[in-house]
C-alpha cells in the first residue's frame, strides 16, 4: 500500500510540543486505535486466558497475565508512536499465546516467568545486533508482502462464515463499511463498527452483561531459571514471536509506506518483554494483524498523521489494562460474529496493499513472485510443524524457492553466454565445424 514516497519519514523538524501534536489528533485515527485494541481483545486475549486456565492459574495471576501485556503493549506502541511519528502498534505474541495452551502446565509458572525474561534477553541480543533487520531486508519485498497476505487472509475469509451464521449484525456491517467506502471515507470503519453495534441491539443478539468496575492489581511472580523451560517455552517462544508477529509487523509498516527502524522498534519490545515478564507478560511486540488498522487510509488520509492511530491504540491497552477484568466482561456481550465481520472489514485495505505488493516483481524478476505464491499459500494455510508457525516456515521456504529459481535460472544463462562466446570464437577464426 505504497500511497506516499515519503510516508515513512520523519519531518525536517520534529515538533514534540503538545498544541503541534494536537493538530494531527483526528477521530477517525482514535477510533482506529480504537478498534486495534478492540480486535486485540475480543480475539487472541481468550487464549490467553484458556492457556491459563490450562495451566492452573487462580484469578489474581490471569488478571496480572492481562495487565502486563496491555500496560507493557501500551507503553511501548504509545511511546514508539510519538517518537518516531509512524503508527507503531504492539501487542503480545498470538502464536506465543497458542504455544502455551500445549506447554505451559507442564512447569512451574516461576520456571515460566524465568522462561519468558530469558526469551526477552535473546530477542534483545538480536534487537540491538540489527541481525533481525538484516536479515529481513535480505528477503525479496514480494515474498515479505506474501507472508503479510496469508497472515491476513484468514481473517478477510471468516467474515464470509460470519455473514453466514449471523446475516443481519454482520451482513449489515460489511454493507454498512462498503457504503461508508462510497460515502465518508475517513469514517467507514467506525461507522461499521457503529452500525454492528446498532444491528445486535436490534436483534437482541447480545448477551449477558455482568460487570464489575475495578483497577487489576499486578502479582508479582519469583522467576526461577531451569534448562527444560528454557528449551521448551524460550526457544519455541522466541522463534514464533520473532518470525510470526515481528516480522510481518515491519512488512506490514514497510508495504504500507513507512520505513521503520527495526532496531529500534524491537529493542523496545524486548525490553517491556523482559520487564513485565514477573508479573506474567509472556512476549510483548510488534503487531502483526491490528497494525493494518493504524497503518492503512482508514486512519488517516495523510500517511503523517496516521501515528495518531498508533499513539491512541496504546493509550487504550493502557486504560484497558487498568481495568483488564471489567474489559473482559465487557467483550463478553458482543457477539463473535461482530468481532469477526469488524476485523474482517478494518483489514480489507491492507490485504490489498500486500497483494499488489506481492504481485509485483520489481528488480528481482519473476522468481520472486512464484516464491511468493508458495509464501502464500503456506501461510495462509496456519501449519504448526514442530510447535512453530505457519509464517516462519512461509518465508523458509519461499526464500529457497526463489534461491532455486534464481540459482537455477543463472546457471541456464551461463551455459547460454558460454556457448554464445565459443560460437562467435569459432566464428572469428573461420573454423568450421
Amino acid at each position: 500500500m505504497r500511497e506516499h514516497p515519503h510516508a515513512g519519514n520523519a519531518p525536517r523538524r520534529r515538533n514534540y510540543r503538545l498544541p503541534g501534536m494536537l493538530g494531527d489528533v483526528s477521530v477517525s485515527a482514535i477510533c482506529s486505535g480504537f478498534i486495534a485494541v478492540a480486535v486485540s481483545y475480543a480475539g487472541p486475549m481468550l487464549v490467553i486466558l484458556q492457556a491459563a486456565e490450562g495451566a492452573g492459574l487462580n484469578r489474581a495471576q490471569s488478571a496480572s497475565w492481562v495487565w502486563a501485556v496491555s500496560v507493557g503493549s501500551g507503553i511501548v506502541g504509545l511511546v514508539l508512536s510519538l517518537f518516531t511519528r509512524q503508527p507503531v502498534v504492539v501487542a503480545w505474541s498470538v502464536p506465543g499465546s497458542a504455544l502455551l495452551l500445549t506447554v505451559l502446565g507442564n512447569y512451574a509458572f516461576s520456571e515460566a516467568v524465568g522462561a519468558y525474561i530469558v526469551a526477552g534477553l535473546l530477542g534483545l541480543v538480536l534487537s540491538l545486533s540489527g541481525l533481525f533487520g538484516r536479515l529481513l531486508a535480505a528477503v525479496p519485498r514480494p515474498i515479505l508482502a506474501a507472508v503479510l497476505a496469508g497472515v491476513l487472509l484468514p481473517f478477510v475469509l471468516n467474515v464470509t462464515h460470519a455473514v453466514l451464521a449471523s446475516p443481519l449484525v454482520a451482513g449489515g456491517l460489511v454493507v454498512a463499511y462498503f457504503v461508508g467506502r462510497r460515502l465518508f471515507l475517513k469514517f467507514a470503519v467506525p461507522g461499521a463498527l457503529v452500525a454492528g453495534v446498532l444491528l445486535t441491539l436490534v436483534a437482541g443478539q447480545a448477551n449477558s452483561l455482568d460487570v464489575t468496575l475495578a483497577l487489576t492489581s499486578p502479582v508479582f511472580t519469583m522467576p526461577t531459571f531451569s534448562i527444560q523451560a528454557i528449551m521448551g517455552i524460550s526457544i519455541p517462544l522466541l522463534i514464533v514471536t520473532m518470525a510470526g508477529q515481528n516480522g510481518p509487523g515491519l512488512v506490514m509498516m514497510r508495504t504500507s509506506g513507512y520505513s521503520p527502524n527495526a532496531r529500534l522498534l524491537l529493542t523496545g519490545c524486548s525490553v517491556a518483554s523482559v520487564l513485565f515478564a514477573p508479573f506474567g507478560s509472556h512476549a510483548i511486540n510488534l503487531a502483526a494483524i491490528t497494525a493494518g488498522i493504524c497503518c492503512g487510509r482508514e486512519a488517516h488520509e495523510d500517511p503523517a498523521k496516521r501515528y495518531i492511530a498508533g499513539a491512541a491504540g496504546g493509550a487504550f491497552f493502557i486504560l484497558f489494562g487498568l481495568f483488564s477484568s471489567t474489559i473482559l466482561d465487557l467483550f463478553a456481550a458482543v457477539p463473535g460474529e461482530l468481532i469477526i465481520a469488524m476485523a474482517g472489514v478494518a483489514l480489507l485495505g491492507a490485504l490489498q496493499g500486500a497483494m499488489m505488493d506481492m504481485l509485483d516483481a520489481g528488480p528481482h524478476g519473476p522468481a520472486a513472485v512464484e516464491a511468493a505464491v508458495v509464501t502464500l499459500i503456506i501461510t495462509a494455510s496456519g501449519i504448526a510443524p514442530f510447535g512453530v508457525v505457519a509464517p516462519f516456515w512461509g518465508v523458509l521456504v519461499g526464500a529457497a524457492v526463489y534461491l532455486l529459481l534464481t540459482v537455477a535460472r543463472g546457471i541456464r544463462r551461463g551455459r547460454a553466454v558460454g556457448v554464445s562466446a565459443a560460437s562467435e570464437e569459432v566464428r572469428v577464426s573461420g573454423i568450421h565445424p
